[in-house]
């Protein structure tokens, strides 16, 4: 969406719902675009080693090649 600076102004509110809601808006003067809105996205939080310490277990056939009906399924 692309609106006028007075809009901008006056309608706020209304396009920072929008833009939480995934929307972007283009702000232009003169009818040329001067910036754009967008969501803020969350920088991903750091993964910490060891979390998941005993409550990941691995099968004694992990390392087992995988039958032909799966690997046929990789290859189509």
């Amino acid at each position: 969406m692309k609106v006028n600076v007075h809009d901008a102004k006056t309608r706020l509110s209304e396009l920072l719902s929008r833009v939480e809601s995934g929307e972007e808006i283009i702000i232009a003067r003169a009818g040329r675009p001067v910036a754009r809105l967008v969501p803020v996205r969350e920088k991903a939080r750091e993964r910490i080693a060891g979390t998941a310490k005993g409550k990941v277990k691995i099968g004694k056939d992990f390392e087992k090649p995988l039958p032909e009906s799966i690997l046929r399924e990789y290859e189509a």
